[in-house]
């Protein structure tokens, strides 16, 4: 029963942590995000108020399943950046 209450709390205060965490599109150039996701591979930027975004910079980083494409976000200086690509999940009807 401890550790349960542990592993709990232990979810809820990382949780807490990485919510407030992570490069903030909405402050950067649109010229840093892309260099960011070019040079990581993959990151993960916020790009508002509680909302997440993954971003990739080729098929590599992406799942058997899916496939990239464009992925347009708002940066300090730019509305449209084109900041790299998403893993989007292939339409299998």
């Amino acid at each position: 029963m401890r550790s349960y209450i542990l592993t709990i709390s232990f979810i809820l205060v990382g949780s807490a942590a990485f919510a407030q965490g992570g490069p903030n599109a909405s402050t950067m150039s649109c010229a840093a995000a892309q260099q960011m996701v070019k040079q990581q591979g993959v990151v993960v930027l916020w790009n508002g108020p509680n909302v997440l975004g993954r971003y990739v910079s080729g098929q590599e980083y992406c799942d058997i399943n899916t496939f990239i494409a464009p992925a347009w976000i708002q940066t300090a200086d730019n509305p449209q950046c084109l900041v790299g690509n998403y893993c989007q999940q292939q339409n299998n009807q």
